[in-house]
C-alpha cells in the first residue's frame, strides 16, 4: 500500500472545490446550500456546502466514472482487496446486497443462525433457503463466537449445491475464526464466500489485529467504516474481489436497492477516514491497542469483574480477539449485563454498546483517548465498590437461549402468509411471522417460518423484564405475528 497514494481524499477535495466556485444553485436539495435556511443554521455552514447533488464534477454512486471511481480505488487498495463499493445505506444493505448477488428463490446459503437480522430479511427478499449451521457458545459469558471449520466442512459436504458461505467475522464482541482455513475449504469447493465485518473495519491497519477478510480472499465483504473507523453514521463498504462473482451483478444488485440521491456528507466521510487510516492507521492503533490492553488488565484485577482477553483463544471458534471490543461480564457483582449497561448510562453517564445476560460491551473507536478509557475503568471500579458481596452472583439458566428454534417454514413463505397477532404466551407451537429481536445487537430471537416454543418464551419474557428494547411489528411487546394458515415448506 502506497501510504503518499493515501494522502489524497478525491470526494473530500472536489467538495471543497465545488463550494469554492460559488454556483448559484436550481437543483436539489432545496436548501441551496444557504447557511439561513433551518438545517443551515443547525448543522453550520461547511455540512450544508457538503450537502450536494450529483453532477458531472461530483461524479454519481450508481455509475461512477470519475471521484467516486478513485475514491472507491483507493478503498480497495487500502483494505487488499481488488474493488470496492461504497455505500450510504449501512452494513444492512451492504449484507443484504451481497446475498441478493448470489441467491435467489430457493437456492440455499450457508450461514450461522446468530447472524444480524439484515442476513434475514435478505433471504426473505430474495426466497432463498438458509441452511443454519451453529456457532460455537461461551455458557460462562454467555455470548456466540465463531464458527468451526469442522462446522463449516460438514456443511458444505452436506449441501454441495450451495450458491454461498456467509460468514460474521468478527461477532459483535470482537471474536474472529479460522477464517483463512474456512476461506480456503469453501473455494476449494467452488462455494464464493461472503463476509459481514461490520465490526471489524480497522482490522487492516494494525498487525495485532485479527485478519481482514477481503485480505484473507473473501470473495465479499461488508465493512461498517461508522462504527470503529471514524466515519458518518450510515456510510459503509461493500468489498469485491474477482474468481468466483461478477462485479457487474453485484453492481447491479445495488443499483436495485441503494438510493440513487447519495449523501456526499457519507461519501466524503468514508473518503476521509480511508485516507487517516491507510496514512496513520498503524501508529494509531499501536496506541490504541496499548491503552486497551492496559484497561483490560486493569478491569481483570477489579472483584467480580472478568473481560473476555486472549486467554480465551482456542484455535477454532475463538481463533483470535480484538481487543479494542472489552467484553466485560458482571454477574457476580449481582447484577445481569442489562442492569449494569444501564447503570453505567445513569450514574457514570457511560453509553456502552450493549448489554447481555452476564456481559456488557464497550466499543473503542479511533475517537477514543486515554482519558475516555480512563473514564471506562474507574467507572466498572466504582461499580464494584457498590455491588461486589452486597448481592448474590446474579444467574440466569442461559442454555436455552441458543437452542435453535425447529424450522416449518422458508422465511420468505412464512413472512408473505397471513397473519393473526396473539400474546407470545399464548403463542407455542405457532410459525412465527416476523423477526423478533432485541437492540442492539439485532440477532433475531425467533425469524420467519420458526416455531415458537416454550424456551422462545421463557427468555422472551426474561428480557422483557429486563426492560431490553424488543423490536417487532406489534407496538405491544408481548404481541408476536404468526402465521394463520401455512404449510410446511421448508
Amino acid at each position: 500500500m502506497n501510504k503518499d497514494m493515501h494522502s489524497q481524499t478525491p470526494i473530500y477535495s472536489a467538495l471543497q472545490k465545488y463550494r469554492d466556485e460559488g454556483i448559484t444553485h436550481f437543483d436539489v436539495p432545496g436548501h441551496k446550500k444557504n447557511p439561513n435556511t433551518p438545517v443551515g443554521k443547525v448543522f453550520g455552514e461547511t455540512t450544508i456546502a457538503f450537502d450536494a447533488n450529483s453532477t458531472i464534477e461530483l461524479d454519481i454512486l450508481t455509475d461512477p466514472g470519475g471521484i467516486i471511481q478513485d475514491a472507491a480505488y483507493l478503498m480497495a487498495d487500502a483494505y487488499g482487496c481488488d474493488d470496492a463499493f461504497l455505500l450510504v445505506n449501512g452494513s444492512t444493505f451492504g449484507v443484504q446486497a451481497m446475498i441478493m448477488s448470489l441467491c435467489g428463490p430457493k437456492d440455499r446459503i450457508i450461514m450461522p443462525r446468530n447472524v444480524h437480522k439484515s442476513a434475514i430479511n435478505a433471504v426473505i427478499l430474495c426466497g432463498a433457503i438458509p441452511v443454519f449451521i451453529e456457532p460455537e457458545i461461551d455458557a460462562d459469558f454467555g455470548i456466540s463466537n465463531g464458527v468451526t471449520y469442522e462446522t463449516v466442512l460438514e456443511a458444505l459436504d452436506q449441501n454441495p449445491d450451495a450458491k454461498a458461505l456467509f460468514i460474521i467475522n468478527p461477532t459483535y464482541f470482537g471474536v474472529a475464526c479460522d477464517l483463512r482455513r474456512i476461506i480456503q475449504l469453501s473455494h476449494r469447493k467452488g462455494v464464493p464466500v461472503i463476509v459481514d465485518q461490520a465490526h471489524g473495519a480497522h482490522l487492516s491497519f494494525h498487525y495485532d489485529l485479527p485478519e481482514s477478510a477481503a485480505e484473507l480472499g473473501a470473495d465479499l465483504t461488508t465493512i461498517s467504516m461508522h462504527k470503529t473507523a471514524g466515519s458518518l453514521t450510515q456510510s459503509s463498504v461493500l468489498l469485491y474481489n474477482k474468481g468466483l462473482i461478477d462485479k457487474n451483478k453485484v453492481r447491479d444488485t445495488i443499483n436495485l436497492m441503494q438510493t440513487t440521491s447519495a449523501s456526499y456528507l457519507l461519501m466524503s466521510s468514508l473518503d476521509i477516514t480511508r485516507s487517516h487510516l491507510a496514512v496513520h492507521g498503524e501508529e494509531l492503533y499501536e496506541e490504541m491497542l496499548k491503552l486497551c490492553r492496559d484497561a483490560i488488565q486493569r478491569l481483570q484485577n477489579i472483584p467480580g469483574i472478568q473481560v473476555f482477553d486472549e486467554t480465551f483463544i482456542n484455535g477454532e471458534g475463538v481463533f483470535d480477539v480484538d481487543e479494542t471490543k472489552i467484553v466485560v461480564k458482571v454477574n457476580e457483582l449481582g447484577l445481569s449485563g442489562f442492569e449494569a449497561y444501564d447503570i453505567m448510562k445513569r450514574d457514570y453517564n457511560i453509553q456502552l454498546e450493549l448489554g447481555e445476560t452476564y456481559v456488557v460491551l464497550a466499543v473503542v473507536g479511533v475517537g477514543d483517548t486515554e482519558q475516555t478509557i480512563e473514564k471506562l475503568v474507574d467507572a466498572f471500579a466504582d461499580l464494584s465498590k457498590r455491588f461486589y458481596g452486597t448481592q448474590p452472583v446474579f444467574k440466569q439458566d442461559i442454555k436455552y437461549i441458543f437452542n435453535r428454534p425447529k424450522t416449518r417454514a422458508l422465511p420468505r413463505d412464512a413472512y408473505y402468509s397471513p397473519k393473526i397477532t396473539m400474546k407470545i404466551d399464548d403463542a407455542v407451537g405457532q410459525i412465527c411471522g416476523e423477526s423478533v429481536m432485541i437492540y442492539p445487537p439485532g440477532i433475531p430471537l425467533i425469524i420467519p417460518g420458526e416455531v415458537i416454543t416454550d424456551d422462545i418464551v421463557t427468555i422472551f419474557n426474561f428480557y422483557l423484564e429486563q426492560g431490553c428494547r424488543i423490536v417487532s411489528v406489534e407496538p405491544e411487546p408481548e404481541l408476536v405475528r404468526v402465521c394463520a394458515d401455512i404449510s410446511g415448506s421448508y
